[in-house]
């Protein structure tokens, strides 16, 4: 019989300290916010502890997902009414499109199909927007801000025409 001999690791906790402001900085807290936006919207932005940003987030989604059904319902009344007429039915002046011809049926089918499928590219936009926003944020949260350097308007007044000039000045205190 030999000796044997194993070797276990330990649990590596990584801590990074900021070298200005001695805080500790969690660098999994971008990816933190990040996949928790992405799996319900506006609770990475909860977990940044930026509540006020969670009704921003769900009218710009609601708003998008309300349009798409507009859209969508539209789209399908004008398809609806323009298959009826192909399978025979008669325009008597008492439903709802009769006063429309084929050819603006199919115009209005495709305005709709375009507006719908356009207002569900945006809607999917605003979902990754959302999933980003909490990620930077995360990421900002961490940035040193330090109070010597700034970045203030200036007004000059110009020596030629006494007009005022309108500009940026960047100041580092040290």
């Amino acid at each position: 019989m030999g000796n044997h001999c194993a070797f276990a690791q330990d649990e590596l906790n990584i801590v990074v300290q900021d070298s200005i402001k001695g805080e500790e900085i969690n660098p999994i807290a971008p990816a933190k916010a990040a996949f928790y936006s992405a799996i319900l919207p506006g609770l990475g932005q909860a977990y940044n502890k930026k509540y006020w940003k969670i009704p921003i987030v769900y009218a710009a989604l609601g708003t998008g997902i309300g349009i798409y059904a507009y859209n969508n319902k539209n789209y399908h009344n004008y398809r609806d009414e323009y298959k009826r007429r192909l399978a025979g039915g008669v325009v008597d002046g008492n439903g709802k499109y009769d006063y429309l011809s084929e050819a603006q049926l199919i115009s209005a089918q495709k305005q709709f199909q375009k507006n719908r499928d356009l207002s569900l590219m945006i809607t999917i936009g605003i979902y990754i927007l959302n999933i980003v926003e909490a990620n930077v944020n995360a990421h900002l949260m961490q940035f040193n801000v330090n109070e010597n350097l700034s970045l203030r308007p200036d007004l000059q007044q110009n020596d030629l025409n006494y007009k005022q000039n309108v500009g940026l000045t960047l100041n580092y205190n040290f």
